[in-house]
């Protein structure tokens, strides 16, 4: 499993800057994700080998 959370960006100022990028329809991050629930898992890693999914999300209920 691979991740990355944020690289070498300042939360502070990345996060305010992502919202605002949203709120102004510059980054559809809505768009971006997928949801998947815990039993679809092989499935979200298929996805995002095959760029069908950018960033799937597990839902664990």
């Amino acid at each position: 499993m691979m991740g990355v959370i944020e690289g070498d960006a300042f939360p502070r100022i990345f996060i305010p800057q992502l919202v605002e990028y949203y709120k102004a329809g510059r980054f559809p991050f809505d768009k971006l994700v997928k949801y998947y629930e815990f039993e679809q898992i092989n499935e979200a890693f298929e996805d995002s080998k095959k760029g069908l999914a950018i960033k799937p999300i597990l839902r664990i209920v």
